[in-house]
């Protein structure tokens, strides 16, 4: 009985433990950003993705639970997701955004074009770097490993 108290105790000391090293990425909605700007101005990173996307799927389980790289994006950034097919109406900066139905059971949500499309095309994922200034001043499409971004990052805030 000792030993199955001590196994339980220990099993949950790790957990709580293995819990409190790794900081916890913090995600804005549209809303939020422009409330938390409005306070304080920092360059903004959104990550379009899509639920059916395998590669999104890999960079939010890798890349964005890097201790580094959620360190400096908590920091230094705002950082917001947006699912390139979401039906929510979105308003930011003034504008309301919609989802477009392209076909049955496809389309896009107007916030996710205007900001991940290049030359009217739009890949899954796409990370949007926007300067203080909320202009877009980087667009990353696919997957990012963890070193890239935190370099890209850096030079960001060189430029801001």
């Amino acid at each position: 009985m000792k030993k199955a108290i001590y196994i339980l105790f220990l099993l949950s000391w790790l957990n709580n433990y293995s819990q409190s090293e790794s900081p916890q990425l913090k995600i804005h909605t549209f809303s939020e950003l422009e409330q938390k700007y409005k306070m304080q101005q920092k360059p903004v990173i959104i990550f379009v993705y899509t639920d059916w996307c395998k590669v999104c799927f890999a960079m939010k389980n890798t890349t964005l639970k890097n201790k580094k790289l959620v360190s400096l994006l908590n920091n230094q950034f705002y950082f917001s997701m947006l699912n390139g097919e979401s039906k929510k109406n979105i308003t930011f900066l003034n504008k309301k955004y919609t989802y477009i139905a392209t076909g049955d059971n496809t389309g896009i949500h107007e916030l996710a074009n205007e900001l991940a499309a290049k030359n009217r095309i739009i890949a899954y994922p796409t990370t949007i770097f926007l300067n203080k200034r909320l202009e877009i001043e980087t667009q990353i499409v696919g997957f990012s490993k963890s070193k890239k971004m935190i370099q890209m990052l850096k030079k960001m805030l060189l430029l801001n």
